[in-house]
C-alpha cells in the first residue's frame, strides 16, 4: 500500500512540475549549434536583434516573410540555406515556420515577401518545404495568448546544394546539409499575443 501511496505522489509531484513550472525554450533543430564553423552576420530590415517581430509578418498581420540579409560569407559557398523556427512552441521539437533552401551563393539575402511556393520566382532556382503548419512557404509566428515567443532565423552557408525535392521538411533539409555547413548565423525576433 505504501509503495502504490508513494508511486501516486510522484506522479502527482511530476505533473506539478510539468504544468507550473515555467516554460524552457528548447534548443533549436540544430542544436547544439555547428561548433568550429565560421560565423554570418544576420539581420533583417524589419527589427533589432531581440525586438518584436513586426505584426505585418505575423499571422495576426499580412503573413509575409519578413526581409532577411546576410554578410561575413567566407569563399567557397555554392549556396544558402534558411530556416525560421519558434524554439517556445509547446511540443517536443521547435515549430518551423519556414524552410528555404538552393538560395544561390551570389545572393546576401532574401526580399520580404517570398511567394509561398515550391520554387518561388524570387530567388531564382531556389526551393521551399513544408512549416510546421504543413503548407509550403512562410507560414508567420501565431503563439497562443500569453508569454511572447522568440522566433529564430538562421543562415547556413554550404559548399553544395542539397539533393532536397522541394515541398521537404526541415528535418530531411537539415539531415542533407550534413557535412556541408561551411558557416552559419542567426538572429531572433520576438513575438507575443
Amino acid at each position: 500500500m505504501r509503495r502504490i501511496l508513494l508511486a501516486a505522489v510522484m506522479v502527482l509531484i511530476g505533473l506539478v512540475v510539468v504544468l507550473y513550472l515555467p516554460h524552457r525554450p528548447r534548443a533549436s533543430t540544430l542544436s547544439p549549434h555547428p561548433r568550429g564553423l565560421r560565423k554570418l552576420a544576420v539581420r533583417s530590415l524589419a527589427f533589432r536583434p531581440g525586438a518584436r517581430w513586426p505584426r505585418r509578418f505575423t499571422a495576426d498581420g499580412k503573413d509575409i516573410s519578413p526581409p532577411v540579409q546576410w554578410s561575413h560569407v567566407p569563399p567557397h559557398v555554392k549556396s544558402f540555406a534558411v530556416i525560421v523556427e519558434d524554439t517556445d512552441a509547446p511540443g517536443p521539437k521547435a515549430f518551423i515556420h519556414w524552410v528555404i533552401w538552393d538560395i544561390p551563393a551570389t545572393l546576401r539575402g532574401l526580399p520580404m515577401g517570398v511567394k509561398t511556393v515550391p520554387h518561388p520566382p524570387v530567388p531564382r532556382g531556389s526551393r521551399q518545404g513544408k512549416n510546421s503548419f504543413g503548407n509550403i512557404g512562410y507560414g508567420g509566428p501565431a503563439p497562443p495568448p500569453g508569454k511572447a515567443h522568440h522566433y529564430h532565423i538562421l543562415v547556413y552557408a554550404l559548399n553544395d546544394m542539397p539533393p532536397v525535392p522541394a515541398g521537404a521538411t526541415a528535418q530531411k533539409l537539415i539531415l542533407a546539409m550534413e557535412g556541408h555547413l561551411v558557416a552559419w548565423g542567426h538572429t531572433v525576433g520576438v513575438y507575443g499575443r
